[in-house]
């Protein structure tokens, strides 16, 4: 008797007789996005050796590594800071004491979209949801002690990362840290801003200038730094699905290639230093394939469509950050469970770097307690757990290959859609990608109000509760302190080399050339984070969205 007969055997004589009796909770299982899921899948369905090839090897859907974390395991981080550098300092140094082994760095909102402590626009958002951060001097300040050769900072930063980069590589030079030895990386990535997120500055096509700016200048200069977090997380959080997640993320990520190369950069000169950074929600085993998906469709991309010849070209390296769309009030303990499922799906998914959130960030900014709770789940997930003993271990899974090329297929169906459109920036300027996310987070909504989708502590399993987790506040004072710095700095630097550099920096935005060495030299003068960018905004103007149409 074959498989397939055995298996409609029992189907008929074991399964039906049953479902008589107790039928199934739900009428059509699927996951978050909408792909069914088959009640059993057997071997004869198909083979994926074909498919998955061996890990290190093309086309990377066992992962990036040969030996993945049988040799060392993914960098823990945490994504950290709040109120000034010096408390920002603190922690980082807190941190790194507890086992951490790469910075995180939020800044707060004014530095997020180029303005200084001491505009009129930060006022009552000085270092509230990240730190502030101003000029040069709050830059040594916040890496105080720190050795810039040893540590690997990721900083989540957008519009005004080439001008923050500029900041880290000047700061290393203080230090006496060559910039070939920087490591690290800057999300730079603007694209889905537009999309998703909201902090922008420019029009997409300065944006791409200055992102293509530093794709060049830190090929030649900063090699081991990855110029671009190419973001899937924030279109997750929006409300998008797993497929749209991979779809929209890697639509970007062509739209990044094509203006390097449009700029004159060769492929392989830089393709190799781009990264990505995923979503971890809840739905497990979805989850997992969408992490192998993505590695096997971008490899696919670079090599048939870029026609890259560099095998580190073909990689699709990524961070994770659990789901912070998924954490709740109610309950907020609850929410230490859910991120341990989701750092588990990144591991078992073949992350290369890791942050975990803090079961009390949909109340406030987290606690040292917390956050070192956070940090303990990565460790006990890489020490104690086995799941990073064996690569990629859930391949051959029958389910898991099904769903990894479902994603696959999904989301080439997408891209082929943006593609059609006019690429990533002609569809986030015609409103289409937006449009698609809130369709989902509109759908998705409704399941929960209807209690089709279960949250735990929220719309089931309620309980009247009195919140008693420890709260990290920050002091109103630090927006005072920030601004007194501000005065300091400009009172100590040369005014008159400040105004030729500022002249010199308008004429340069109306030009062609790379501005990451002006920025360097700019910063290193003293000139802040808000002057630059406002010389910027007065060239370029600021981006203003559109609806879809």
């Amino acid at each position: 008797m074959s498989i397939r007969e055995e298996q409609q055997h029992w189907e008929d004589k074991i399964l039906k007789p049953l479902l008589s009796k107790y039928p199934e909770r739900k009428p059509e299982f699927t996951t978050s996005s909408g792909i069914p899921l088959p009640r059993l899948l057997t071997g004869d369905e198909t083979t994926y050796l074909d498919k998955q090839g061996f890990p290190g090897l093309y086309p990377f859907t066992r992962g990036v590594q040969p030996s993945m974390y049988r040799a060392r395991f993914w960098t823990m981080r945490q994504y950290a800071g709040f109120a000034s550098a010096e408390e920002s300092n603190q922690r980082y140094r807190y941190l790194l004491q507890q086992g951490q082994t790469g910075l995180s760095v939020a800044f707060d909102l004014p530095t997020q979209i180029g303005y200084d402590a001491d505009d009129s626009m930060a006022a009552g958002e000085v270092g509230k949801v990240g730190v502030s951060i101003s000029s040069i001097a709050d830059m040594e300040m916040l890496f105080r002690e720190i050795p810039l050769d040893k540590v690997s900072t990721s900083m989540t930063i957008n519009a005004p990362a080439a001008v923050l980069l500029a900041m880290y590589i000047a700061v290393a030079r203080r230090q006496g840290v060559d910039p070939s030895k920087l490591r690290g990386t800057i999300q730079n990535d603007i694209l889905k801003e537009y999309v998703a997120r909201g902090t922008y500055i420019f029009p997409p096509a300065p944006s791409m200038r200055l992102i293509t700016d530093i794709f060049g200048y830190c090929a030649r200069n900063v090699p081991y730094w990855n110029t671009i977090s190419i973001s899937g997380y924030h279109i997750r959080e929006a409300g998008a699905t797993a497929v749209q997640e991979v779809a929209f993320t890697i639509a970007n990520a062509i739209a990044y290639v094509q203006a390097a190369l449009d700029a004159g950069l060769q492929v392989d000169e830089f393709a190799s230093q781009l990264s990505f950074f995923f979503n971890a929600h809840n739905n497990f085993l979805e989850e997992i394939a969408k992490f192998r998906a993505a590695r096997r469709l971008w490899a696919e991309i670079m090599r048939e469509r870029f026609k890259a010849q560099d095998p580190r070209s073909w990689m699709l390296r990524f961070h994770t950050q659990t789901a912070g769309s998924t954490l709740t009030a109610q309950q907020p303990e609850n929410n230490v469970v859910r991120v341990t499922l989701q750092a588990l799906a990144a591991v078992m998914g073949g992350t290369q770097s890791l942050h975990t959130n803090s079961m009390d960030e949909a109340l406030w900014l987290p606690t040292e307690k917390s956050v070192r709770v956070a940090l303990r789940t990565q460790q006990i997930i890489a020490h104690e757990s086995g799941a990073a003993d064996s690569i990629d271990p859930l391949a051959g899974s029958y389910l898991i290959e099904y769903l990894t090329d479902e994603i696959v297929n999904r989301a080439r169906d997408y891209i082929q859609r943006i593609d059609d459109i006019g690429g990533a920036r002609e569809a986030i300027e015609r409103g289409y990608m937006q449009s698609e996310i809130q369709q989902a987070a509109y759908a998705y909504q409704k399941s929960v109000e209807k209690k089709e989708s279960i949250v735990v502590g929220v719309n089931a399993f309620t309980v009247d509760e009195k919140i008693t987790l420890e709260r990290l506040k920050v002091d109103p004072s630090i927006e005072l302190g920030q601004r007194a710095r501000l005065v300091e700095v400009r009172a100590s630097r040369d005014t008159e080399k400040v105004s030729a550099l500022l002249q010199r920096l308008e004429s340069a935005a109306r030009g062609k050339d790379s501005l990451m060495p002006l920025f360097i030299e700019c910063v290193e003068h003293k000139i802040t984070l808000g002057e630059i960018c406002g010389v910027l905004r007065n060239v370029w103007g600021e981006y203003q969205p559109a609806s879809w149409i």
